[in-house]
């Protein structure tokens, strides 16, 4: 399999991203197995599918709307402020 570009990946659903993922998952699964059995005649191709892996997963990462914001900057709740490490509190 030719090196992904994350510009052609931008173009594809997430549908077809999730498909692509989980077949480079199978693939990589498969490499793992076979290197342990030294059956592996291309090391570099276990490199590779976990880096096109990653490209798609973070194209995929892009694509989801930001999260909402949890609590307003600089706020830290009252835990937060009384777990200190040997039970210290902040004056």
């Amino acid at each position: 399999m030719p090196t992904l570009k994350a510009k052609d990946l931008r173009s594809l659903s997430t549908d077809e991203l999730e498909d692509k993922a989980q077949a480079l998952r199978k693939e990589l699964f498969q490499l793992r197995f076979d290197a342990k059995l030294a059956k592996v005649e291309n090391v570099m191709k276990l490199r590779q599918t976990r880096r096109d892996l990653a490209k798609i997963l973070t194209v995929k990462r892009e694509m989801e709307p930001p999260p909402a914001l949890q609590a307003a900057p600089g706020s830290m709740s009252q835990r937060a402020r009384t777990d200190r490490p040997g039970g210290r509190k902040n004056a």
